[in-house]
């Protein structure tokens, strides 16, 4: 299959936004290519783990992959800077646009993640995989809205849909905040009687784009 329509149209959509402001007059595929493009890039929370001792320096990588599918979709990948070759979290988005202004991340998981670890450094990452090879993380879907005067895409996983039994819990949430520089992130699980059971305390972690 030659190059999908929507990967030429996101591709120029980037280069238009180089050139104008961004307002509110930008269409659907505008704010979708400004979301992937954000999404994309090396991240970690080595400052706030400087500023704040409560918080560890964690190293976020997010590549596009499968470009030549009709969907937009994302390798994700989460380590301790102390084990950045044994990466804790392994994931696939699919982000999706559901108006101009609203968007939603899909979350997958695969197996036999952990063969794939440092994937993102690849040419082609996750070449081997499909999207049949995926299993999604059902509730767990995050749904990002776009505030101009913010100039940042932000929202959360809908409440008590994403289920969790990691360390006691029974739910999980996540808050995040995509900007042109960081993405800010804030994973928490909590047990049947609302008790918080992991994830950070004081507020998410600021993933800084380098």
């Amino acid at each position: 299959m030659k190059t999908s329509i929507t990967h030429i149209a996101l591709t120029t959509a980037l280069s238009a936004l180089a050139l104008v402001p961004i307002t509110s007059q930008a269409t659907e595929q505008d704010k979708q290519a400004l979301l992937l493009e954000w999404m994309q890039g090396h991240f970690d929370s080595q400052q706030q783990s400087i500023d704040d001792k409560d918080f560890y320096n964690i190293h976020l990588n997010m590549v596009q992959i499968w470009p030549k599918d009709n969907s937009t979709w994302l390798y994700v990948e989460q380590a301790a800077a102390t084990h950045l070759n044994k990466p804790y979290r392994q994931r696939v988005y699919e982000v999706t646009a559901l108006s101009d202004t609203k968007f939603a991340s899909k979350v997958y998981t695969f197996e036999n993640d952990k063969r794939f670890a440092g994937a993102y450094k690849n040419e082609a990452p996750l070449n081997e995989l499909t999207p049949s090879d995926l299993t999604e993380k059902a509730g767990c879907t995050v749904f990002l809205t776009w505030s101009e005067a913010e100039q940042h895409f932000a929202g959360s996983t809908d409440e008590k849909t994403c289920l969790s039994q990691l360390r006691g819990a029974t739910y999980a949430t996540s808050e995040v905040t995509v900007t042109k520089d960081s993405i800010v992130s804030w994973d928490r699980g909590y047990d049947s009687e609302d008790k918080q059971v992991w994830g950070a305390e004081k507020a998410g972690y600021i993933f800084l784009k380098h």
